[in-house]
């Protein structure tokens, strides 16, 4: 099995270096200076007990993919690029190539399987962060990280079985699962507070506007009869305790793929997390004042280039309204 990682950022390119480390083909596909810098000096693995360089073919699109035929996308690059990704990859590899949609959000497996024979739902539990060209940092230490997968929109097949073993393999736990969705509905209410830290930081009155944006979003899931219980996605701590996440070098993960995106001056996926909600919400008439705040905030931070934490959560709630 040959797996092409399309978008190496944080999960993308740790989950590659771990299934190359692993024995398996591999080929990133990245962009700009992080494909430069991979492709001139290969990708630099850095986690609480090593740092490692890893020599991985690294390519800057579907076009440029040695495909196998025994070929299995993963694609992690953020929502706003899913559309663009899968035209492209259709066009290089054709509508019957696989696809595990290893993001957060909803919509890219709709996305994917508007085009593509075979899709696939991943939910990925993994502290990584990528801030800088060529590396990609893990923090967990015992398990790199948990990713379970299932059919769009459900069930499991040989495929799942096969990559959840590859992934089994490769420092995570991976199990198949029958209703992904559900699981990836849970994850995106965990999400609901990327774009709270992002903009305000950490602390007592962000996580309680972080729990107002979830509060909004089990109300639009309800209300469109969408499953989200899962414990065992919900309960992060007992899953960072699993993972055995560590700093390193004294350093903790610095924070969400929302506030890693904006710290390095890139669009924001606001609008796939918090705008699902939004737009559940306009569907089936739940109001959702504090979603769409943070999906305005979030659109004005990356446009204007604000550092994270610039505002505070009363700001939100006054353009809640």
């Amino acid at each position: 099995m040959h797996f092409v990682v399309f978008g190496a950022g944080a999960i993308g390119g740790v989950v590659g270096a771990r299934l190359h480390q692993a024995g398996f083909a591999v080929t990133l596909i990245a962009r700009g200076d992080h494909l430069q810098a991979i492709s001139r000096n290969g990708l630099e693995l850095v986690t609480p007990e090593e740092r490692v360089v890893l020599r991985i073919p690294a390519v800057g699109a579907p076009a440029d993919v040695s495909w196998t035929g025994d070929d299995v996308v993963l694609l992690a690059t953020k929502s706003q690029d899913t559309q663009g990704a899968l035209i492209g990859l259709r066009d290089a590899a054709g509508p019957t190539t696989p696809v595990v949609c290893l993001q957060n959000g909803v919509e890219n497996e709709r996305l994917a399987a508007r085009l593509l024979d075979s899709v696939y739902g991943g939910v990925v539990m993994c502290p990584a962060a990528h801030l800088t060209p060529g590396a990609v940092e893990a923090y967990g230490t015992t398990l790199t990280g948990m990713i379970d997968i299932g059919r769009y929109p459900d069930g499991v097949d040989a495929r799942c079985e096969q990559v959840c073993a590859a992934l089994e393999g490769s420092r995570f736990t991976s199990h198949p699962a029958e209703d992904v969705m559900r699981l990836k509905h849970a994850k995106l209410l965990l999400n609901l507070g990327n774009a709270v830290h992002a903009l305000c930081g950490t602390g007592e009155d962000s996580d309680e506007l972080a729990e107002r944006a979830r509060e909004e979003g089990r109300d639009v899931l309800r209300a469109a009869g969408i499953e989200h219980e899962a414990p065992e996605v919900t309960d992060l701590r007992s899953r960072w305790r699993a993972m055995g996440v560590r700093d390193i070098d004294g350093r903790a993960r610095a924070g969400s793929s929302t506030w890693q995106s904006l710290t390095r001056g890139l669009p924001l996926e606001t609008d796939y997390l918090n705008g699902e909600i939004v737009l559940g919400g306009r569907v089936h008439g739940v109001p959702t004042p504090v979603n769409a705040a943070l999906c305005h905030l979030a659109w004005e931070a990356a446009r204007e280039g604000w550092a994270p934490g610039t505002l505070s959560p009363d700001d939100v709630l006054t353009v809640a309204v």
